[in-house]
């Protein structure tokens, strides 16, 4: 097991008032400005997110975890990552992070100390932030999108069924009002916009 530093104590993450707010309008838009949107998002935030410090990454995702995944933490969910390794990608963002439980607490590492620890991971989950997004949202089912490859669980057989029964165990009502209402309203808008645009393309 790597040699991790606890995550300090923090506030929770918070979304803009504003924006929260600002959401709803964007379900009014033309369907081709919507699905403009949709399609420039990732290219927007690729490379803002992968400028972003390890460790600002590191803090956010384990805040987020331990609250999406609250209960599980409590009631020893993680124990099947004792001294193993997740690897987590999310591949229109290109990201990717390594995810372990260490006694009571999730640790994270970069790729530099897996590579400098010689630790592979045991267990691989992939999928684009889109479906991530859906996936919290509520709007899309975790075994859907595993069958049909959206989502890919790789390694370990009952490790990856482990992993994917957390997937089915988020709970986005954990995170502050302001983050579940972006998070619910983000993926309203997505799945709502790709419907509009099936059913257009469906339409003689």
């Amino acid at each position: 097991m790597l040699n991790l530093p606890s995550l300090p104590q923090r506030s929770s993450p918070q979304a803009s008032p504003t924006l929260v707010n600002n959401l709803p309008f964007l379900l009014k838009l033309p369907l081709q400005f919507k699905a403009r949107i949709i399609t420039i998002m990732p290219k927007v935030l690729r490379p803002s997110l992968r400028l972003l410090p390890f460790k600002v990454q590191k803090s956010m995702l384990l805040l987020t975890l331990s609250s999406v995944f609250q209960e599980a933490l409590n009631e020893d969910g993680f124990e099947f990552l004792q001294n193993k390794w997740l690897k987590i990608t999310i591949t229109d963002l290109t990201l990717t992070w390594w995810l372990s439980f260490d006694g009571n607490k999730l640790v994270m590492a970069s790729t530099e100390e897996m590579l400098d620890n010689n630790n592979k991971e045991d267990v691989s989950f992939s999928a684009t932030g889109d479906d991530l997004l859906l996936i919290a949202g509520r709007k899309q089912d975790p075994d859907t999108l595993f069958f049909q490859r959206r989502l890919k669980i790789e390694g370990d057989t009952e490790l990856g069924l482990a992993v994917k029964n957390l997937i089915d165990a988020i709970d986005t009502e954990q995170l502050p009002s302001s983050v579940h209402a972006l998070v619910n309203y983000s993926a309203n808008f997505l799945q709502t916009t790709r419907d509009e645009l099936l059913n257009k393309a469906l339409t003689p």
